[in-house]
């Protein structure tokens, strides 16, 4: 038993060496990472689910106090529910809120296209995600966004 001790420790001294060498940082610098601010992204594609998520993303804002960054990335028949006239009308109160705390959308270049929408067609505070809907929230995956699709 001992000699599986002694082997541990030369093995997790050997990790610790090589996990400094290439930037790695012990668990207690990590814990002090997890106190940073909340990156999430919300994936958003189904019309039946614009008034859930928008709650969702209320809720998350409420529940931490604001301390989030909240992406919304809309595509497919969730983005006709932006329109500034129609459904669009009756959200946009809501909608405007959420962008005063904070939330940034996004809106899928090729939906856009395909459902023939510009810019201007949409609630104020949207930008363009140019390359798709799915590309963005790849992009964000990638800078550390946690990824939700309620």
């Amino acid at each position: 038993m001992r000699r599986r001790e002694m082997f541990a420790n030369a093995l997790r001294g050997i990790l610790i060496g090589v996990g400094a060498l290439v930037g790695v940082r012990p668990a207690a610098a990590a814990e002090t990472a997890g106190s940073a601010r909340p990156k999430v992204a919300y994936h958003l594609t189904d019309a039946n689910k614009v008034s859930f998520v928008l709650g969702n993303i209320h809720n998350h804002f409420t529940g931490t106090n604001g301390n989030a960054d909240i992406v919304l990335v809309v595509h497919g028949p969730a983005l006709a529910v932006f329109r500034t006239n129609g459904q669009g009308a009756a959200l946009s109160g809501r909608f405007a809120n959420l962008t005063k705390a904070g939330l940034t959308p996004f809106a899928c270049a090729h939906t856009m296209q395909g459902l023939d929408i510009s810019i201007g067609d949409l609630l104020p505070g949207f930008a363009v995600a140019e390359a798709g809907g799915v590309v963005k929230l790849a992009e964000l995956q990638a800078q550390g966004y946690a990824y939700l699709r309620p």
